[in-house]
């Protein structure tokens, strides 16, 4: 297994290299030009600590590994206020092997931003290929898996795995199709363990999902995702960590699910069972749109416990829950949508008349003390240029499920993911189209 894996590694360094060579120096130089200060060119793989500091400007170019994931353990620590550029002509992104770190602490008034090299006025979704960090903890697909898009092993028996801290990070730009069902998410947490600290994230204007967990145990806190051209938030493969104050806010122009969450699509009752606990979210789509479909679709076997969430502006429903092994879930008490607000969705709970299953989206919603609302939830969920996603009017009135006391979740007075009289978005985030 270990000559396979030294193989796969040094076919991807070949690989890389032949990317490269096809890149003219004219092409760098152009994407450089873009980059104001000092550059400093990151390739292939790093094998030692390394320290980015916000003086200088980095590239990615091509794919740049944090480890060669062989059992080495190789720190990664970015300074406040660095920025990082994604090469879009070689697709850069940047992976952090499994058994290495990254250590991103940055702050509200200097953020660490991931982000093209292409100029301002002309990026867009998928110019590089985005975070993606590989974990010890465990998943359902075996005793590990090979990551989308060569993005390296992921998987193990830790579920206290630490990989390191991500704290007012954002990822823009990026995601990237390789091949149907071959894709790179903006932050992709793969079997990443609970030892991890995720706080005070954003994902925007991402090709592919803004963020996806598969497998592992990883907790996530103040998270944001803005314009993702497929869902906001996924999980699969036996995501079993906790959220909380999570807000996605989806584009016209191009999305999918605010949520799509699965267990295994191979196998439905594979173990362990994607089972996450998450409190106060705000899901927020783009009516009037082809896009847009559905606030929360739970399939595939998932379980889950979903309080204190708003659901707003989806153009098929707000919640849909699909295959045999999800209902019985929900049966027994397993999946769990409770405290929720939707509101101004064509239609809240879908209407399964088409025949393709027989469960009761209606039922389920209205077994829980949920609400659909007449008046707006959110003070201003739709405006993409400076939107405000504090909660108001019935996400204030309505009854709210208190989190336990463990140390991760914290009490709330509201439903959804901005506090009405602290709104931790601002400051640090962006909203700008291009």
């Amino acid at each position: 297994m270990k000559v396979l894996k030294n193989l796969i590694i040094l076919l991807m360094s070949i690989m890389l290299a032949v990317m490269l060579v096809g890149c003219s120096d004219d092409e760098d130089e152009d994407e450089d030009d873009n980059i104001e200060g000092d550059v400093v060119v990151l390739t292939g793989v790093i094998e030692e600590d390394m320290t980015l500091t916000s003086d200088k400007n980095y590239l990615l170019r091509g794919g740049v590994f944090i480890g060669t994931g062989e059992g080495e353990n190789v720190t990664l620590t970015i300074e406040a206020g660095t920025t990082i550029y994604g090469e879009s002509a070689t697709k850069g992104m940047l992976v952090i092997s499994r058994g290495s770190k990254i250590i991103a602490e940055g702050t509200a008034s200097a953020p660490i931003i991931l982000t093209s090299d292409k100029a301002v006025g002309q990026r867009n979704r998928g110019d590089w290929g985005g975070l993606i960090i590989n974990g010890n903890a465990p998943l359902n697909t075996g005793d590990e898996a090979y990551g989308e898009g060569g993005t390296g092993y992921y998987g193990g028996n830790n579920p206290n795995d630490n990989s390191g801290i991500l704290k007012y990070v954002r990822v823009e730009f990026a995601g990237r199709e390789i091949s149907p069902d071959n894709e790179l998410n903006g932050i992709a947490f793969q079997a990443v363990g609970s030892g991890t600290v995720v706080e005070y994230v954003q994902v925007h204007m991402n090709k592919d999902d803004g963020i996806e967990m598969f497998g592992g145990n990883v907790n996530i806190k103040y998270a944001l995702v803005t314009g993702a051209a497929d869902d906001s938030f996924d999980w699969t493969d036996g995501w079993q960590g906790k959220a909380q104050f999570v807000v996605a806010q989806q584009y016209a122009d191009d999305s999918d699910n605010g949520i799509e969450a699965d267990n295994n699509g191979e196998d439905n009752i594979a173990t362990p069972i994607s089972n996450p606990t998450i409190y106060n979210l705000t899901l927020i789509g783009a009516p009037g749109s082809e896009h847009s479909d559905i606030g929360m679709l739970l399939r595939e076997g998932t379980k889950a416990k979903i309080y204190n969430g708003l659901i707003v502006g989806f153009q098929d429903s707000g919640l849909d829950v699909d295959h045999a092994a999800t209902f019985d879930n929900a049966d027994a008490g397993e999946l769990v949508v409770d405290n929720c607000v939707f509101y101004d969705n064509v239609e809240n709970f879908k209407d399964d008349d088409d025949g393709d299953d027989t469960f009761d989206e209606g039922a389920f919603g209205n077994k829980g003390n949920n609400l659909e609302a007449s008046q707006a939830p959110v003070a201003d969920p739709y405006n993409q240029t400076a939107p405000d996603f504090s909660s108001q009017g019935p996400a204030t009135s309505h009854a709210v499920k208190s989190p336990p006391s463990d140390g991760f979740f914290e009490s709330v007075n509201f439903i959804g993911g901005v506090d009405p009289n602290n709104d931790w978005t601002v400051g640090w985030t962006t909203s700008d189209p291009n």
